[in-house]
């Protein structure tokens, strides 16, 4: 395998999991996990915080960031490796070409509801496969597999999870872009604000909200006994509408409700009505939480 994917791979924790294998004792007390996520925010602010939008394009893959045009055949070599390294040694999964369109199709539309039977179809496997597949992909953090928040009530959706890709390198070169337009933005900036939360909280326990009619809200952390704490992700805090997270906020009154915008700089709150909302840039996130 190319040299300069090694560290890329390395850092989707699938080498974790084939460490664990290798141990009966759980070492209990003995160890701590560090999830070593794709570049975050203080990475980014090493290099200088204009490279946001390069950062976006290649990832935060350190061999993808670091090179001057997206490294398109590094991202096909890296698919090929974690195919045969990590999934075949792992979970010895056999119909290569149906895993991988999977995974290409999750990327293609990552950030979007997972629909195990429309999946199915397309790579010609049962919708049970098609879940051990995502399961795979999830356990080795290629994949993050985001449940609704709900409290069951009849207008929420209850159980169709939304799947986001592991970085924003990967997601930009399944959907063939090689130069970002303003519309492609949006999405990877959502890409990164989780991303960002992941690596502050050191959890995938992020979730979303959304509820029968189509208002939803990005992303929702909940604690026991805590109020829902509401993120919304917008590239310019001036698009943002409050329709949603005034619906969102209806049912779910206590709770504090963001907005992380990658044009500001420095905080601020917005009143829309009875709703309060606070603008933060991407350095903040990690003190929300």
């Amino acid at each position: 395998m190319d040299v300069r994917a090694r560290p890329a791979r390395e850092g989707t924790g699938s080498s974790t999991l084939g460490a664990s294998a290798k141990f009966r004792d759980t070492l209990a007390g003995r160890k701590a996990e560090v999830w070593l996520t794709p570049m975050t925010a203080e990475d980014l602010h090493a290099f200088g915080d204009t490279r946001l939008p390069h950062r976006l394009l290649h990832g935060g893959l350190p061999p993808f960031f670091l090179a001057e045009e997206p490294p398109e055949r590094e991202f096909q070599e890296w698919l090929d490796a974690f195919w045969a390294k990590d999934i075949q040694e792992l979970f010895r999964l056999e119909r290569r070409h149906a895993f991988q369109r999977l995974f290409e199709l999750l990327l293609a539309s990552s950030g979007g509801i997972f629909e195990a039977t429309r999946f199915a179809r397309a790579c010609e496997v049962s919708r049970q496969t098609v879940q051990n597949y995502l399961a795979a992909l999830e356990a080795t953090f290629v994949a993050h597999v985001l449940r609704p928040f709900t409290t069951h009530q009849p207008a929420e959706l209850v159980s169709a999870p939304k799947v986001y890709g592991l970085d924003t390198g990967f997601v930009a070169y399944h959907h063939g872009w090689s130069r970002l337009r303003t519309e492609d933005l949006g999405l990877l900036w959502e890409h990164f604000v989780l991303n960002e939360l992941h690596a502050a909280r050191q959890s995938r326990d992020v979730r979303y909200w959304r509820d029968k009619q189509g208002h939803e809200v990005d992303f929702v952390l909940a604690g026991r006994g805590r109020p829902p704490i509401a993120i919304e992700c917008q590239w310019a805090a001036a698009d943002f509408e409050p329709d949603n997270l005034a619906i969102f906020r209806r049912r779910y009154p206590q709770g504090p409700n963001y907005v992380a915008s990658a044009d500001t700089s420095r905080p601020f709150e917005r009143r829309y009505g009875a709703l309060t909302v606070r603008f933060v840039g991407i350095s903040e996130i990690a003190a929300l939480l």
